[in-house]
Parts: structure tokens; sequence; C-alpha cells
């Protein structure tokens, strides 16, 4: 069974990428960036969502993913609609890195429980 920390922030940060995809074309639009720092920005953080997905098995990615999601709220200067989309995401991910974190503890918990009821009471389903 996979960790339910790094499922849920995986979630976050793809679908994240998505819509730091389509900020690029909204900055060439509106926001009148130039193209070239449009699309290393905003394809820039799309990978780096991606990527940052795919890593998450090792701890340091969660950093990563935190640093994201400040460079998401900080693109709110170029885009102010950023500014709610990236405290709607930042505050996704952090329920995604608490709550799943809590998720795998307890699911720790219950496996040492469970063996420790096994070696007590021999094989079959606890409670019954």
């Amino acid at each position: 069974m996979g960790s339910a920390q790094r499922s849920m922030c995986a979630a976050m940060l793809i679908l994240q990428a998505v819509v730091l995809g389509l900020t690029t074309p909204v900055m060439i639009g509106v926001s009148q960036v130039d193209v070239a720092t449009a699309l290393w920005v905003g394809l820039g953080l799309t990978l780096a969502c991606i990527l940052t997905a795919g890593l998450l098995k090792r701890p340091w990615a969660y950093l990563v993913g935190w640093a994201i999601q400040v460079a998401s709220v900080g693109l709110g200067f170029v885009i102010p609609m950023m500014f709610l989309l990236g405290i709607i995401f930042a505050s996704l991910w952090a329920g995604a890195y608490y709550l799943g974190r809590k998720v795998d503890i307890e699911k720790a918990e219950r496996a040492v429980l469970e063996e420790r009821w096994t070696a007590e009471h021999g094989p079959g389903e606890p409670g019954r």
C-alpha cells in the first residue's frame, strides 16, 4: 500500500500543473509579459509540478512542493487572479500534506495493533 500523503500531494501538484500551464497564455495575452519569460515561468512551474509529483518518495521533494506554492502565490504580482488561485492551491497542498501524514500515521498504528492482536490470538479477523 502506498503513502496517502504522497498520493494526495501528487494529485494536488498534477491539478496545479494544469492551472499553471494555463497561466502562460494569460501572461502573454493579458499581462503583456514577454513571450520567452512567460514560457519559462508558466511552463517551468508546470514542469516543476509534474516532476515534483513523481519525486515525492524523497522527503526533500515536499520542500520543493512548498516552494511551488510560494511561487504560485507570487505569480499574483503578474496575474492578480493567481493570488486567489495560489492561496487555494497552497491550502489544498497543506491539507493534503497534513491530512495525508495523519492517515499514514494512523495506518501504521493500526498495523502494529493488528500484529499485536494476531500474536496474542492467532490468525483470524480481529473482533470476531
